[in-house]
């Protein structure tokens, strides 16, 4: 099992060294503290995506014309092009 491409030996050793250097009794806190930490940084990461996502789809619009008008703008300077060419 890898956590953080870490494996369980790794891991073990990372949790006992922790466990002396907080002790036994400030390990609940910590765990607590980590987890609302962790929390806070989901939601925003959450927030930023939504937020993200919004102001894509308000520019979707525009990115679809551009896409859907720029082959035929290419097309008629080629036709353009190559009529000016011939004559």
């Amino acid at each position: 099992m890898k956590l953080f491409g870490l494996g369980v030996p790794e891991l073990v050793i990372i949790l006992l060294v922790v466990l002396l250097i907080f002790g036994p009794k400030q390990l609940p806190k910590l765990g607590s503290a980590i987890g609302k930490s962790v929390k806070g940084l989901r939601s925003g990461m959450k927030e930023v995506q939504e937020e993200i996502s919004e102001d894509l789809d308000d520019e979707k619009p525009e990115v679809d014309e551009a896409v859907e008008e720029a082959p035929k703008k290419t097309v008629k300077k080629v036709v353009k092009s190559k009529e000016s060419t011939e004559a």
